[in-house]
């Protein structure tokens, strides 16, 4: 999978076809989600053909009867590391034929649909399926309001600059701060949200995500 090709690819989809997702695309997406959690601890939950999460008369969805919810312990980091793994599953999702749209709020927390235990907290959804179209792309933020790249750079933080270019964020205004620091001959880069919002810490787990997935680098990257 080309990463950058399928985030340049992956924009917000509102509008589905009344079509069920294909048994493969399922137990693709189940496969996914299975890992994510495993790795994160998180209890991310597909949900199929349910009628009453999205209605059309809020956040002009229609079709959206397939979604995922992020869901985990709560605590501290919770909201990031649930844009994180869910910026994974919606790329995957892309690459497989599926479109997406991260929703914060605009939806039903149907009764009896969701495994949420009392330690737990649903931060956001997913909607998911196959899109009436493709979605429309949105003017992106030059790399130099949000960072301090200079021409002197390494070039994994200049890739991963425009990885996160192309991250989704509530509003589309990408509110985060990517800093590269050097300390001996050691690179890390310090991640934070720009601004406040009750979605600034999913939006900057998204961007992370991205990041790392652009750079080639991983988690050790960050300055914590």
């Amino acid at each position: 999978m080309n990463i950058m090709k399928v985030m340049e690819e992956r924009h917000a989809v509102r509008k589905y076809q009344d079509l069920p997702i294909s048994d493969r695309d399922v137990a693709l997406l189940k496969e996914e989600i299975a890992a994510c959690n495993k790795e994160s601890g998180l209890h991310i939950q597909l949900i199929l053909n349910e009628p009453k999460a999205f209605d059309p008369k809020y956040g002009h969805f229609e079709g959206a009867t397939n979604y995922i919810a992020l869901i985990g312990k709560k605590g501290p980091g919770l909201d990031e590391k649930c844009g994180y793994y869910g910026e994974k599953i919606v790329l995957y999702a892309q690459s497989i034929g599926l479109n997406t749209c991260f929703v914060g709020g605009t939806y039903t927390k149907v009764d009896n649909v969701l495994e949420i235990n009392k330690d737990e907290k649903l931060v956001c959804m997913i909607t998911v399926g196959y899109g009436v179209d493709h979605g429309q792309p949105h003017a992106l933020k030059d790399v130099s309001k949000f960072s301090n790249e200079d021409p002197n750079s390494p070039e994994w933080f200049k890739l991963g600059l425009q990885g996160v270019r192309l991250a989704p964020s509530a509003y589309n205004e990408q509110k985060w701060h990517f800093y590269y620091d050097e300390e001996n001959g050691v690179g890390r880069v310090d991640a934070r949200v720009g601004g406040t919002g009750e979605f600034a810490e999913i939006d900057l787990g998204i961007a992370k995500y991205n990041f790392e997935q652009a750079s080639g680098k991983d988690s050790s990257i960050w300055i914590k």
